[in-house]
């Protein structure tokens, strides 16, 4: 892992003039800016500076290298704890972008943006995301390692990094973290490292408030290794001391670590120190003049930074060189031992899938009746064969949700009872953790050389949401399987029947759902997600079907998100039916009737509205016909989605209230879903369009 020990630290006179020079440029942005967080950014200084500085493996030359750490600032807000390392170690920021700190179009916005800002790991805003994502990284390198080196020894493959985070109060506060700390302790998560500030403060005051438990505590009864660590003598973080901790944590390799440290906020800000304003507020102009008074800096000046602080930082830049020349030569030793994991590396880096890899695919009857869900399943078993790098599971619903890729290896670690228990394995028991599902997933994506997936039924993906959001703001390949997508799932009753949840989910930018009509257009749909994995990097939900539904002849147009499954005898349809899912075959059956009636009806099957708007307008006009007033849209959820589609004329057969107890085949009748309303609804569009 790491040649240095607790003995060979040393802390200089221009170690601790950087940690300074860190507080007064966190205060200096803030009050530039006139908002902002100083407080926390000044406290956590030493423990920043110490990371990057003393114990972290990176290269900021090389941000993205593979052998690298991870670090992730779960507390976003205290985005200048970040910015102000990354200067100083000599990533992409310059002390122009530190004065340009929450401007339009700066490399330092109020929350670190990953993919912004070189250095950046992961996004962090809402409080607990960082700690679950961190939990996923330790999870990704984990898997990795299983990929390319299982055999190595502890410590010596140069697939074994640690993940370091900085966690809150706010952080631990949220129920987020409580999940994805539970995962991490059972999972024996032992390359993981939390630095939890514990600094009493939030905004409404003291943490007294609101939080009260012995954090070490439960973080010891879910399987952590704890370490508290005293201030020093003025109070503030001690260096020494944090650098044992941080060295004893990594080298506990059987258990996730935490270190808490009481820290001061604002430290030493004579009179903000230890205040609530200074959480959120910026100093102001008297009290950090008073401030850089007590750190020896000149109150007359904004910015300032010795040049000698910054060619004493800066030689993180020759020790990362270092680090990164070293790994090289682990890395050509393993490829000269290892060359056809080196060939899987090389296709896995590069974002490729292997050659033929689509023969896998199954294709399925034309004609018989299978659930989406089951579908999904065969298809993942089946890539699973020719993808080792896939792997993923659910929210304990995997036999609903149908997520085993290989029911003969669990991701669990050592020690773990059951026989398909493998610290490599591919599937991925999340436990009842929705949320923190959904962030673990963020945090593998980021992490990367893997490709992820999760699942549980659809209704639950508003505990996930959050997280999801943020998966479509990072742009994240994530695969989000989400079963039982309606009405459908029959006598569970209306707490579990999705009726608001696929219009919300289109609404988020940048995730793009997935309802298929049938088993092939879900075997399209896969194939068509991991072709996007490098080329169009975005989340991705299906909504699958409990029920089963009728079988099409395979049509590879269902990757264009729209098509014409069932075309009119005329040669302009007269009416266009649009539906999605389970509701394809109603439109199919309804078409049947209206064709009998001597109306040329056209039926589109549209898995993913989000790929058919990205195509060509050619292409969309071709499939919807600009002359063709008369339109039915039919999706058993509300019509949200579908106004843009069916035009003035158009009706919509949708559901715009809460469903009931009862078998599918008494719902979709009770509330309208049958081939006869949606013929009915046909010929009022088309009366409509007729004017």
């Amino acid at each position: 892992m790491n040649a240095h020990t607790p003995d060979s630290f040393e802390w200089t006179d221009l170690d601790r003039r950087a940690v300074d020079t860190a507080r007064v440029l966190a205060a200096d942005a803030v009050q530039k800016v006139g908002n902002g967080h100083p407080g926390t950014a000044m406290a956590l200084a030493p423990a920043a500076y110490t990371i990057f500085q003393k114990v972290m493996r990176h290269d900021p030359a090389d941000p993205e290298w593979t052998g690298r750490d991870r670090f992730v600032l779960s507390p976003g807000h205290t985005s200048l704890t970040l910015y102000t390392q990354l200067y100083l170690a000599g990533y992409e920021l310059e002390l122009d972008d530190l004065k340009a700190f929450r401007t339009h179009g700066s490399k330092t916005p109020g929350h670190p943006e990953y993919g912004h800002t070189a250095g950046v790991e992961t996004t962090t805003g809402p409080l607990g995301q960082g700690v679950a994502n961190a939990v996923g990284m330790a999870m990704a390198a984990r898997y990795e390692r299983g990929l390319f080196d299982p055999e190595a020894p502890e410590g010596d493959s140069p697939f074994d990094h640690t993940v370091w985070a900085i966690v809150s109060d706010g952080d631990l506060e949220e129920g987020i973290s409580a999940e994805a700390s539970s995962l991490a302790g059972y999972q024996k998560l032992g390359n993981l490292v939390f630095v939890y500030d514990d600094n009493h403060i939030s905004i409404e005051g003291d943490t007294a408030t609101a939080f009260s438990e012995d954090v070490l505590k439960r973080y010891e009864a879910y399987g952590w290794h704890t370490q508290r660590i005293e201030p020093a003598a003025d109070g503030d973080i001690d260096p020494h001391a944090l650098y044992t901790a941080l060295r004893t944590a990594q080298a506990e390799t059987e258990r996730p670590s935490i270190i808490a440290m009481r820290t001061i906020i604002a430290w030493p800000a004579p009179n903000a120190q230890n205040t609530e304003t200074a959480h959120g507020s910026a100093l102001g102009a008297d009290e950090i003049a008073a401030t850089k008074r007590v750190l020896g800096f000149d109150p007359e000046r904004s910015f300032e930074v010795a040049d000698e602080v910054v060619a004493h930082s800066r030689k993180a830049l020759d020790r990362g060189a270092e680090a990164h020349s070293a790994w090289d030569k682990r890395i050509d030793k393993w490829r000269g031992a290892q060359p056809e994991r080196a060939k899987l590396f090389d296709r896995i880096v590069a974002g490729q899938l292997p050659e033929g890899w689509e023969q896998s695919l199954p294709v399925f009857e034309e004609g018989s009746s299978v659930a989406t869900r089951a579908a999904s399943g065969k298809v993942l078993q089946s890539l699973g064969t020719v993808l080792p790098e896939l792997w993923g599971g659910s929210a304990d619903l995997a036999g609903s949700n149908n997520t085993t890729i290989d029911k003969t290896s669990s991701f669990l670690p050592k020690g773990n009872p059951l026989p398909e228990a493998d610290p490599y394995g591919r599937t991925i028991h999340f436990g009842i953790r929705e949320h923190s599902m959904a962030a673990e997933m963020n945090g593998i994506a980021l992490h990367g050389n893997t490709r992820v997936y999760g699942g549980t039924f659809l209704v639950f993906s508003d505990y996930m949401r959050n997280a999801v959001r943020l998966s479509a703001l990072m742009q994240l390949p994530v695969t989000y399987v989400w079963t039982h997508d309606s009405i459908g799932l029959g006598e569970d009753g209306p707490t579990h029947q999705p009726v608001e949840h696929l219009a919300s989910l289109r609404a988020i930018p940048g995730l793009n759902i997935v309802r298929p009509a049938d088993a092939n257009e879900t075997a399209i749909a896969w194939a068509e997600i991991l072709k996007r994995h490098a080329t169009k990097p975005a989340p991705h939900g299906f909504a699958l079907t409990r029920q089963g539904v009728p079988t099409y002849a395979l049509n590879s147009d269902a990757a264009r998100g729209g098509y014409v499954l069932k075309d009119s005898s005329t040669e302009t349809p007269e009416v266009v039916l649009i539906a999605t899912g389970s509701e394809v075959h109603l439109a199919v059956e309804a078409r049947e009737q209206l064709e009998a009636e001597g109306v040329g009806t056209r039926v589109v099957s549209m898995p993913s509205v989000e790929w058919f708007e990205e195509q060509p307008r050619e292409y969309r006009d071709r499939v919807l016909p600009p002359s063709v007033k008369a339109r039915v849209a039919v999706e058993a959820g509300i019509g949200l989605t579908w106004y843009r589609f069916v035009g003035d004329a158009g009706r919509i057969v949708s559901l715009e209230h809460f469903g009931a107890s009862a078998d599918a085949k008494t719902l979709f009748a009770e509330f309208g879903f049958t081939a006869e309303n949606v013929a009915a609804a046909a010929r009022e569009s088309l009366a409509a369009a007729r004017g």
